[in-house]
């Protein structure tokens, strides 16, 4: 018995970190744009970075949308363009 709840609470644990991140397509690094360029243009779109890192092919950010709400936002390290986004 506690081998099945072990197993499905892995399962369960497993299946959140599935869900967790984006897919961003994937371009060589030397595509990317520069985390500092990254950072200034993402800013010019109005998010307020309180966090920024790199999520396997997405530059990720913690911070504030435009509006003042709490954001989870993941790009496109080539384009920008918002691959995901969790705003509260």
């Amino acid at each position: 018995m506690k081998l099945i709840t072990l197993t499905a609470v892995a399962a369960l644990t497993l299946s959140s970190f599935t869900f967790a991140g984006a897919d961003c397509p994937k371009h060589p690094k030397a595509e990317w744009l520069k985390e500092a360029d990254a950072k200034a243009k993402i800013e010019g779109m109005g998010y307020k970075i309180k966090k920024f890192k790199v999520s396997g092919e997405c530059y990720e950010i913690y911070g504030h949308n435009k509006e003042g709400k709490k954001a989870e936002v993941y790009f496109d390290t080539k384009t920008l363009n918002v691959v995901k986004a969790e705003i509260d």
